[in-house]
């Protein structure tokens, strides 16, 4: 049993929290919606009122938030986790935030006797609640597998991507390549059924070609090809990722047309007020113009 802070309790960071709970480790929580932290005292955990609090109430904090500012917001000044984790402690990073912000903080926290992993998450809510996460994980060999039963607790795909930082550098590579995918796609299946193919014949033929993937596979049947545009993987999380990817990109000196071309089509959809639609929206964004609608048989 580990005493555990828990700062992010939204649509993933909530369930992850509860499923701790469910090991038997001791939770503190804070969030900035007190309705998110009642909600797991209710099921056990103690509340603080500042990310400060549940450092320093815990052996290891994990932080679950939405961008880079955020987490620096969590991290500094008298309320953050640096004023609060004692010497000794872990702070396991688990938002998608570029890596230089995740080293910059590992930094401050080995200068005063504490030390950090990254672990940003793959997979879906309904992953976050059974437990069931891709974890992509960045940090030494010895402060993983101190908190490698911490993280066990949250997802059961574990990979460890190299020093600190390389987590969130395979997280931001990862969504860019799986919003990119989630584009095209839905540009392809529009222009076939324009074309007058079937989507069962897509498919079918894509199925037996180099042109098949997991977006196509498990994501798009799941939701856009039902016309379910409920999120799932928000819009503007998407477009969020994208651009850390691409900053990321760039700043080795690398041309990234491709990917530029996705963040484009998100922002576009951001312009159109679908952030906070699931990313598949981008079919849709695709068959209004068309005149065509793509769905599954029976799908509405």
């Amino acid at each position: 049993m580990t005493d555990i802070g828990f700062i992010g309790l939204g649509t993933m960071g909530a369930p992850m929290a509860r499923n701790l709970l469910r090991k038997g480790h001791r939770l503190t929580v804070h969030d900035i919606a007190p309705a998110a932290m009642a909600a797991l005292a209710a099921d056990g955990a103690a509340v603080a009122t500042t990310p400060r609090a549940a450092a320093a109430a815990s052996e290891i904090v994990v932080t679950m938030l939405p961008d880079a500012p955020d987490v620096e917001a969590a991290a500094q000044g008298p309320g953050g986790i640096l004023a609060g984790l004692r010497p000794g402690g872990v702070w396991i990073e688990m938002s998608t935030i570029d890596p230089g912000t995740s080293r910059r903080l590992g930094a401050a926290l080995r200068a005063q006797g504490s030390d950090m992993v990254d672990s940003p998450v793959g997979k879906t809510a309904e992953h976050a609640v059974s437990g069931t996460l891709t974890l992509m994980v960045g940090g030494a060999d010895d402060t993983i597998a101190r908190v490698r039963p911490v993280l066990d607790a949250m997802g059961t795909d574990f990979f460890h991507c190299g020093a600190l930082g390389a987590g969130h550098a395979m997280k931001c590579l990862n969504n860019l390549l799986a919003t990119t995918l989630v584009a095209i796609n839905a540009e392809v299946l529009v222009a076939g059924v324009k074309a007058g193919l079937t989507l069962d014949v897509m498919t079918a033929v894509m199925q037996k070609t180099m042109a098949w993937n997991n977006q196509l596979a498990v994501a798009f049947p799941g939701r856009p090809l039902r016309g379910d545009f409920d999120p799932g993987f928000m819009l503007r999380l998407a477009h969020k990722d994208c651009r850390l990817g691409l900053e990321m990109i760039r700043d080795m000196g690398l041309a990234a047309p491709v990917g530029t071309a996705t963040l484009a089509a998100c922002q576009e959809g951001l312009d159109q007020g679908l952030g906070r639609k699931d990313v598949g929206v981008l079919l849709a964004m695709r068959e209004a113009p068309s005149g065509v609608t793509v769905r599954l048989t029976g799908a509405p």
